[in-house]
């Protein structure tokens, strides 16, 4: 599971057997968890944040995206 990057105390990450899905981060904190599509940016998942929390979380998805992608490729290979 590499993270890819860690801020505001969220730790996004991949999972190292998701190639076969379309890009996307996943994001932890505490209790919380969410997963994001990267292309476009939405939520597919998230249990534990409140909606602020969702949107904050898919804010930061947003200002990051090129920078996940990139990570995504380069760890998967596609």
């Amino acid at each position: 599971m590499p993270t890819v990057l860690r801020t505001r105390g969220y730790r996004f990450f991949f999972f190292s057997n998701e190639r076969n899905e379309p890009p996307h981060v996943h994001v932890e904190s505490g209790d919380g968890y969410a997963k994001f599509w990267l292309g476009p940016a939405s939520v597919a998942r998230s249990v534990g944040y409140s909606g602020r929390e969702v949107r904050d979380l898919l804010t930061l998805v947003r200002q990051n995206q090129q920078m996940l992608e990139d990570a995504w490729h380069d760890y998967f290979g596609a």
